[in-house]
């Protein structure tokens, strides 16, 4: 009867095990699917003199209806020349609904989109909102801005995104804010004819270290139960020397 408890627990302890890795497996797969904001930059190395394009673009949304970003770098080495935006429904590959870009706030009409740039040194600054009930919550991913910099001086260009979504209300209701993470590529410009290798950036995923823990624990449980099975099946010849 013994033998038969502890077997049974065994059997608790894989299964629990078992669990334990599904539920890895799916919080593995739940952050790979979140909603990114990400700053694209053409090259991890560009050279003083020349031209450096960062892409800012956004994965995973669902029912979006605002942005307000601020990309901000080092304007020793970076200087912002240009940008285009990539909103609305006439664009390929864009974010956000509505048919046309509108930058005075105070005439617009249901289908605009209103836009608002900000652009001083080392800041790039964009409101994008879709105006009316008429415009639905874009869901999917795109590009949002690509922006051309200069690169004046060598060094680390110190890309850094910061932004608010926020989501199409229901009638009547307010908007909330979507959860996402906001990644930007590492970028050091050199000399040209420099030898020297930019020190790739290390993207932050919390769940990684949440899923690191969860597997340490399940090979544990695993080399326990293994263990547990192993004196279960020693337990009757100990017991006969001990009758002996």
């Amino acid at each position: 009867m013994m033998t038969r408890i502890k077997l049974t627990s065994n059997k608790v302890t894989v299964f629990l095990v078992c669990a334990v890795l599904s539920f890895c497996f799916i919080s593995a797969v739940s952050a790979q699917s979140s909603t990114v904001m990400n700053a694209q930059a053409s090259t991890a190395q560009p050279t003083v003199g020349s031209s450096l394009t960062v892409t800012i673009t956004l994965a995973n949304v669902q029912n979006l209806a605002g942005i307000d970003t601020t990309l901000t770098w080092n304007q020793s080495v970076l200087t912002l020349t240009n940008s285009v935006l990539n909103l609305g429904d006439s664009h390929s590959n864009s974010v956000l609904h509505g048919s046309k870009i509108n930058t005075d706030s105070n005439n617009l009409n249901s289908g605009d989109i209103y836009v608002q740039e900000t652009k001083v040194l080392g800041s790039y600054h964009l409101v994008a909102q879709a105006i009316g009930a008429s415009n639905p919550g874009f869901t999917g991913s795109g590009t949002i801005v690509t922006l051309t910099f200069s690169i004046a001086g060598s060094g680390s260009a110190g890309l850094s995104l910061q932004t608010d979504l926020a989501d199409h209300p229901a009638s009547g209701s307010t908007s909330n804010l979507i959860d996402h993470q906001d990644t930007a590529d590492a970028v050091t410009a050199v000399v040209s004819g420099s030898s020297s290798t930019p020190t790739p950036a290390t993207p932050e995923f919390p769940s990684i270290t949440i899923l690191i823990v969860f597997i340490t624990i399940a090979i544990s449980a695993l080399a326990l139960a293994a263990k547990q099975l192993n004196k279960n099946k020693l337990a009757p010849k100990n017991a006969s020397l001990a009758i002996n």
